[in-house]
């Protein structure tokens, strides 16, 4: 009998997601998962806005301009937001799997969680400082 695969991968792939524990040690590892592959895919957004580099300084003049504008704001804010979630749960991990971590894993996770949204919160006041504050703190 010949296989015949399943026909809706979007379908299937909620199901399974339905069926995922849920508790933080599988929530963190899936948005280490989830955050791994958006900064390959930034990897190569950041690759192609370089090159316009090869094609004289007033070109990529006028393109860094444009990134200063609030929606590219925004996205820098949350690349930074994927960064540091995929920084600090891989320091979580690198504990875990190096001794007896393991132990720790939840405190481990909480420190995660609280360091990470601190930060954020931070970068968020560093990008939109002008627009908060009408001038730079730093």
């Amino acid at each position: 009998m010949a296989y015949i695969p399943n026909r809706e991968p979007i379908g299937s792939w909620s199901r399974i997601m339905m069926k995922y524990k849920r508790n933080g040690g599988s929530w963190a590892y899936l948005l280490h998962r989830i955050t791994g592959i958006g900064l390959t895919v930034y990897l190569f957004v950041h690759i192609w806005a370089l090159s316009s580099l090869t094609k004289g300084n007033a070109a990529f003049a006028a393109e860094m301009k444009t990134f200063t504008t609030p929606p590219f704001k925004v996205a820098e804010w949350l690349l930074g937001l994927l960064v540091m979630w995929h920084a600090f749960n891989g320091i979580r991990i690198a504990v875990v799997d190096l001794g007896n971590g393991a132990k720790y894993q939840k405190t481990l996770l909480k420190a995660v969680w609280t360091v990470g949204i601190a930060v954020v919160l931070l970068m968020f006041i560093l990008i939109f400082q002008t627009e908060l504050f009408g001038h730079p703190i730093l």
